[in-house]
């Protein structure tokens, strides 16, 4: 199976295209998103806010990891003196990763996705599991147990396979605290420096929570996890709009079509799937596609359904 056998040579030019600007705006977005979510919280100061905050801020920090995977797959710019700059200062550093260190070990998922030798395997290998597993899962997100593991493991250097296995190379944590304290002033400046603890907060709670439910969406429980077709190892969730701001950003959930084609910009995922949909691409694979999040955790942790058929 190919994206040739679907899409044709001119189809697959223009999908394959790049774009300073859109990857501009993607960056711009991205951070518009969290100077608003700081402003709301700085405007009405509450526990309900303050914890919205929180969630909200880690589905943006998952915003900048997948702009850091797109700079590591060079898809983020046109031009790849961007995708070194503004895909490492504005995406990758600010949630200590990496463009380069991560693209080179994320290409070997891509490369090997399907098999047995996937380095990305225990990130979703084990699922389905039971509503324990999975429950203590959740709790070590939310308490800052997975955070903290993943921090101590960035400050280290030793990495991580939590995340999105983003790679450090020695230069990447410096400059990343260095965008921190950055950030910090900024906030400082504006007279609510406390604001930076919902960053820190994010980082260590929601960001890995997230993080995970997009990890088991991607590959957790598909049907052929070691089969070549990314029909069968990968999936695609169609989600709605809240799904889209805080699990899945930057159309991160349309991953089989980034699994067939990872030279295609994020932002051309959503009509790559719609044509090829059209073009019956997905018509032997009922299961390729899943409608919302909860229908995959649901698929990842079969208790929920009332079938208690897991692997652990």
């Amino acid at each position: 199976m190919k994206a040739a056998d679907y899409l044709s040579r001119e189809e697959l030019q223009s999908f394959a295209a790049r774009s300073d600007l859109m990857g501009l705006w993607l960056i711009v977005r991205n951070w518009l998103w969290i100077a608003a979510i700081f402003t709301a919280v700085a405007l009405w100061t509450n526990p309900l806010s303050i914890v919205l905050g929180v969630l909200f801020l880690g589905g943006r920090q998952l915003g900048l990891s997948v702009l850091m995977h797109e700079a590591g797959h060079k898809t983020l710019f046109a031009n790849p003196k961007l995708n070194g700059t503004l895909g490492q200062w504005l995406a990758a550093y600010p949630v200590l990763g990496d463009c380069e260190a991560y693209g080179a070990s994320h290409r070997e998922h891509h490369r090997l996705a399907g098999t047995h030798e996937d380095p990305d395997l225990p990130n979703y290998e084990n699922y389905p599991i039971s509503v324990a597993s999975f429950r203590r899962k959740l709790w070590r997100d939310i308490s800052g147990q997975t955070g903290f593991k993943l921090l101590v493991g960035t400050l280290s250097g030793e990495g991580n396979r939590i995340m999105m296995r983003e790679g450090d190379r020695s230069d990447a944590v410096p400059r990343g605290l260095a965008v921190n304290a950055v950030l910090l002033a900024i906030l400082w400046l504006s007279g609510a420096p406390w604001l930076y603890l919902l960053w820190v907060g994010a980082y260590l709670t929601s960001y890995p929570l997230v993080a995970r439910i997009r990890q088991v969406a991607e590959h957790g429980n598909v049907p052929g996890l070691y089969e070549a077709d990314p029909r069968a190892n990968t999936r695609t969730t169609r989600a709605n709009w809240l799904e889209q701001f805080v699990l899945c950003p930057n159309d991160v959930n349309f991953h089989i079509e980034h699994h067939l084609m990872p030279s295609v910009p994020a932002w051309k995922l959503r009509r790559l799937h719609e044509l090829l949909q059209s073009r019956g691409f997905y018509a032997d694979y009922p299961e390729a596609i899943v409608d919302g999040y909860w229908n995959v955790v649901r698929r990842a942790v079969p208790d929920l359904a009332g079938n208690t058929s897991y692997s652990a």
